[in-house]
């Protein structure tokens, strides 16, 4: 596949997919000096919202908070990449506090999440970050190991670009 090939609407739905299966990013905001950090991302397939489970006493929900809860946010970033390795993608958005919401708080609750929460659902600590990207770029890669490696050899022999992928702009509005 060649980048001429991958259209915007492939490559937002090959990241939603992949999201679905492999749903740890980073996320951070978009400010210079500041370091994304790993989360775990828990998208809403109605609304393309992702939510983002955190403490209210961490450095990023407090950062994020300066926008005030349930109001505007800040400008972020989430940095994916699948497990597979087959889609990458940089997505900018809105990052707000949206609160301890007990419905979304029980849609998503499993046991990786109430082992940061000794209060379980409850927890007075327990807070959402709601993430509403608007654009970004999607990497895909239309192949497994052995296909790259098939690309690389090919191409350093017949001086060629290796035809690994494709690589599209996204919005998400």
């Amino acid at each position: 596949m060649s980048q001429d090939q991958l259209t915007a609407a492939d490559a937002e739905k090959a990241f939603w997919e992949a999201l679905e299966t492999s749903n740890t990013g980073l996320l951070g905001l978009d400010q210079p000096g500041y370091h994304a950090q790993p989360m775990t991302a828990f998208r809403e397939a109605e609304t393309g919202t992702i939510w983002f489970f955190t403490r209210a006493d961490t450095d990023l929900a407090r950062d994020v908070a300066v926008g005030g809860v349930g109001g505007g946010g800040q400008s972020a970033m989430f940095h994916y990449g699948s497990k597979d390795q087959k889609v990458w993608a940089c997505i900018h958005g809105d990052l707000s506090v949206h609160g301890p919401d007990r419905q979304i708080i029980d849609r998503y609750w499993n046991p990786v999440l109430a082992a940061w929460y000794l209060g379980g659902k409850d927890d007075p600590h327990l807070t959402i970050l709601r993430f509403d990207g608007d654009d970004g770029r999607v990497w895909v890669s239309d192949g497994g190991l052995l296909k790259f490696g098939f690309e690389i050899v090919k191409a350093n022999i017949a001086r060629t670009r290796p035809a690994v992928g494709g690589v599209a702009d996204v919005s998400l509005q």
